[in-house]
């Protein structure tokens, strides 16, 4: 038995792999796209099986595909749903085409899986064609941003999970350390006194904030040019198969999906994915501050801040004894600046579409559905290896208190500026504490000093009146 077959196209013919249950468009754009070495993202080719699904249903519904043959197809469409057909999909995540290689990748794996369900040899395309039975009706042009737009919904709620739980994370911590006392800095200068709670409180409004972005942003995806086929004038499909492929496709996902009201604007413009790619920038954005205020505020531990004691992950150094570094902040940190520039990347693959169509959209799906990965795992990371396990230094946060002149501004209040500043010019110049210097020079009691220290009294909104002369 020969190990190939040989199979047609418009430029000639090829030999495939006699076992395979790709054809001859995917043969050449391994030939053609030996680019980035990464497969085209498995959560894409779920969501072509699920669009390829609901043409072929919508098809049968509709009397072009006779049952006895939709139903085969329909199988190794759930299949590819369901990522049994993954290791088929085999074209390069950049190409050019559109996509092409990709929808035709997909055509070819849903025919000889479909012929493989009936019984007969792979590559017997008179009985299950790529072409004239899995693409029926359909392009390239609106199959495969259909698709993006599916995956890329399913990963935003992925995202959006991910947000709710490290948010609550942080909150959390709010409550454990919500009595602990620590300087509050600005351009990295001891400024005022505030606690870790509240530090703890701002980082999980910040991922709250992510949270309501993205779920708002799954609203710009819902929107699809199924139907459309080449350009969004519908050639080649029937008038009432472009009227009900999305009824169907929104049964099948349960998802609130709509036809375009224009269906050539959809087709040739790409800026929802560019405004999606801008909420998950955003994301990064915090990721990236607060991993870094994570690293900071443990920092040392010795000689840095070392306010907060981050869970030790791994040893630090093969040469520095006892060292342990802040890993896992670290990568978030990485995957935060990917993230970011795979939105510039997105953004201007997103500019350069010409007329009628974007011929860069195998690049802004790499982009948004590699970013969203991302930030789901760098979510999940940085709650469950990093703010869960996260501690106070709570006798760091006390001796810093006690030596930094920043504690002062807690006593302007009942002493005002000028009495409050005597006391941070006479510490710094006798080397006493604030707390020592202020009970020395008879201008506060013990019990008075740390009354205005407390948790209650350096959080309170604004500072409390003061009695007039």
């Amino acid at each position: 038995m020969s190990q190939y077959r040989t199979e047609h196209d418009l430029l000639g013919q090829r030999q495939v792999p006699a076992t395979a249950l790709h054809g001859i468009h995917t043969v050449r754009a391994l030939e053609n796209f030996p680019l980035s070495h990464r497969l085209v993202h498995r959560a894409l080719v779920h969501a072509y099986g699920l669009v390829k699904l609901t043409c072929v249903r919508t098809n049968r519904q509709l009397g072009y595909i006779a049952g006895e043959l939709a139903v085969p197809i329909e199988q190794a469409c759930q299949e590819m749903v369901e990522g049994q057909l993954d290791q088929h999909v085999l074209v390069d995540a950049l190409q050019g085409g559109a996509g092409t290689s990709t929808n035709m990748n997909v055509n070819e794996v849903l025919a000889n899986r479909a012929l493989q369900i009936l019984g007969r040899p792979l590559g017997d395309y008179d009985t299950v064609n790529p072409h004239a039975h899995i693409n029926l009706h359909q392009s390239t042009n609106d199959t495969y941003p259909t698709a993006l737009r599916l995956a890329a919904i399913r990963q935003l709620r992925s995202l959006e999970q991910a947000l709710v739980e490290i948010t609550e994370a942080f909150q959390e911590q709010e409550k454990k350390l919500a009595d602990v006392v620590k300087v509050g800095r600005t351009q990295l200068q001891d400024a005022v006194l505030t606690t870790l709670g509240r530090t703890m409180s701002a980082f999980a409004e910040a991922f709250s904030r992510d949270r309501w972005r993205v779920h708002k942003c799954e609203e710009r995806l819902r929107v699809v040019n199924l139907g459309g086929t080449a350009i969004g004038t519908g050639l080649g499909a029937p008038r009432e198969y472009i009227f009900t492929v999305v009824d169907q496709l929104r049964a099948l996902t349960g998802f609130g999906l709509a036809r375009a009201e224009n269906l050539i604007d959809a087709t040739q413009n790409a800026d929802a994915f560019v405004e999606v790619s801008g909420i998950l920038k955003a994301c990064a954005t915090n990721l990236f501050k607060v991993s870094s205020d994570l690293r900071l505020l443990a920092s040392g531990p010795q000689s840095g801040l070392g306010e907060i004691n981050l869970p030790p992950r791994q040893a630090g150094s093969s040469i520095m004894p006892s060292k342990v570094n802040p890993v896992i902040p670290e990568a978030v940190s990485q995957a935060a600046l990917t993230v970011m520039a795979h939105d510039q990347a997105l953004s201007s693959a997103c500019s350069l579409g010409n007329l009628e169509l974007n011929a860069f959209m195998p690049l802004v799906a790499d982009s948004l559905l590699n970013s969203l990965d991302l930030l789901t795992n760098a979510c999940r990371m940085l709650r469950e290896h990093c703010v869960a396990g996260l501690t106070a230094n709570e006798e760091r946060c006390g001796h810093q208190i006690e030596t930094t002149t920043a504690t002062v501004t807690a006593l302007v209040p009942v002493l005002g500026y000028a009495d409050a500043e005597h006391i941070a010019q006479t510490a710094s110049q006798t080397g006493r504490t604030i707390r020592e210097t202020a009970i020395e020079l008879g201008l506060l009691t013990a019990e008075q000093f740390d009354e205005l220290i407390t948790p209650e009294a350096v959080t309170r909104l604004g500072m409390p009146r003061r009695p007039r002369p």
